[in-house]
């Protein structure tokens, strides 16, 4: 295909995840415009090609396509409320972020009022993932444009599952991963802080894993990161408390009873309180 035939794109949110994902957008041919409400963000993506703007309705100008890539669901909801007045009709509407079962109702109802298509298309994968395009996403929407989202889902990942043609299965879905992924942190953190508490050496723990059925790449990178002290962020405290708050709200919802999710959101708020937010989502072995 084309540079002149693919779509231009707009990305809000420049931060974490949303910057590699615009740069991988571009390497990949599209026209980049991206927006995010710390302006040095965005900026800081024009040494890759990409063009910055100072409000949401500037970088939507324009695009076939938006992706939003931020916080919470009314963040995004107030970025594509500020989009407004710039979005085409029948532009297709990529939300990648986490936004919880409830949002993502919401957003869905936005994007009809703002006549878009919609994908409710969470992302499985941090930080390094992200810059490597190796995500996985996981998308929800119409049959009807999936031939335009696809190839921005094939420039940022490894994998696109199609879900389901309905908004909101995929949020569901990414709700029992991230509960996974939580499981398995506080795992790692809790057993490791065990050790030292007991007088034995934490890396032990490791040695005794590694290469057997419980091993992991995921185990190895949060476990070398704890060793070392070093909680570079690839998914923050913050942002693991806010999207564990989705788990529990959801469970409580359904009925479904998860002592062990209930019990790892109170370990990422006391890290939080402890001042550890802005930290990888690894320093749960500091709560």
């Amino acid at each position: 295909m084309s540079t002149e035939k693919l779509p231009t794109i707009a990305v809000l949110g420049a931060g974490l995840m949303g910057a590699p994902i615009a740069r991988n957008l571009r390497k990949c041919g599209f026209a980049v415009r991206a927006w995010n409400r710390t302006a040095s963000k965005a900026l800081a993506l024009a040494a890759d090609g990409v063009e910055a703007f100072a409000s949401p309705a500037e970088a939507v100008r324009g695009a076939d396509v938006i992706v939003t890539m931020l916080k919470d669901g009314p963040s995004v909801h107030e970025a594509m409320q500020a989009a407004a007045t710039g979005l085409r009709q029948g532009a297709v509407w990529l939300q990648l972020s986490t936004v919880g079962i409830e949002a993502i109702t919401m957003l869905a109802a936005q994007a009809e009022a703002l006549g878009l298509v919609f994908y409710d298309a969470p992302v499985q994968g941090t930080r390094q993932p992200a810059e490597l395009a190796q995500l996985v996403i996981l998308a929800s929407g119409p049959l009807a444009q999936r031939e335009t989202a696809q190839p921005v889902f094939d420039a940022i990942g490894k994998r696109t599952l199609w879900v389901s043609e309905q908004p909101g299965a995929s949020s569901r879905l990414k709700l029992a991963l991230n509960n996974w992924a939580f499981a398995l942190t506080h795992g790692l953190a809790e057993s490791l802080a065990l050790a030292k508490g007991l007088g034995v050496d934490p890396a032990l723990v490791v040695d005794v894993v590694t290469g057997g059925p419980m091993d992991s790449g995921y185990f190895q990178a949060k476990a070398a990161a704890i060793l070392a002290g070093n909680y570079a962020t690839s998914f923050s405290i913050a942002n693991a408390a806010k999207d564990a708050r989705l788990v529990v709200d959801a469970a409580a919802q359904t009925g479904v009873p998860l002592d062990a999710a209930q019990a790892g959101l109170s370990r990422f708020e006391r890290a939080l309180a402890a001042g550890h937010g802005d930290k990888d989502m690894a320093a749960s072995y500091l709560a």
